[in-house]
């Protein structure tokens, strides 16, 4: 079957996202080029500006991308949960299903972990509002669970964000012991570790009238 002009821009374009990722596994987006990029598809620069305006677009786009990995993960983690019961859902599969997810979506976990701390302005904003959405989420669903019914919103916020975070910095921890399984090992027992303390504090805690 002939393939339509726009199966083959969107299979250039798929390429030009690839690409962007696989170097960015060892850089920034900071420190690609555009005719890195172009390069590694096997095409000229020119033909980048059909798909993207700018790298720092082709950030953004990779942004989009990264995070409905992050939010599969999360949402695996609460379905998870709500069929455990409760918060003891949470520490008893959070860690395996996230473990399970950074070896299925390495690259975009590594380029979340890589540019929210070193990429362009516009993409670092744009990570931290994703991951502030992905908290928003997350606190909608804790507010359904038994003993948080008389919690502030800005409680259920707090605990949604300490969650997130510790989720992120794991998978950043998983990523940094690659090719080391006791050392990742290590990373998930001290998060169970970690998730538990927070749970069960949470578990006490009233928000103050």
């Amino acid at each position: 079957m002939t393939e339509t002009r726009v199966e083959r821009k969107e299979r250039t374009r798929r390429a030009i996202l690839d690409a962007a990722l696989t170097l960015c596994e060892d850089s920034s987006l900071v420190a690609l080029s555009l005719r890195q990029v172009a390069k590694e598809v096997g095409i000229v620069p020119t033909a980048f500006y059909r798909h993207f305006d700018s790298i720092e677009a082709l950030g953004l786009a990779l942004v989009d991308e990264s995070f409905v990995s992050l939010r599969a993960m999360l949402r695996d983690v609460r379905r998870a949960d709500a069929a455990t019961g409760g918060f003891a859902g949470i520490v008893d599969s959070s860690v395996s299903i996230l473990v399970e997810h950074v070896h299925q979506q390495r690259q975009h976990f590594l380029f979340i972990a890589r540019e929210r701390a070193a990429g362009p302005p516009s993409v670092r904003a744009a990570i931290r509002h994703e991951i502030e959405l992905c908290e928003r989420e997350l606190a909608t669903d804790l507010a359904r669970f038994p003993g948080t019914d008389q919690w502030s919103g800005e409680d259920l916020r707090v605990l949604s964000n300490l969650i997130v975070t510790a989720m992120v910095a794991t998978a950043e921890a998983i990523l940094g012991a690659a090719g080391r399984p006791d050392a990742e090992r290590q990373v998930a027992e001290t998060a169970r570790t970690q998730l538990r303390m927070v749970l069960v504090g949470a578990l006490q805690w009233r928000s103050e009238p």
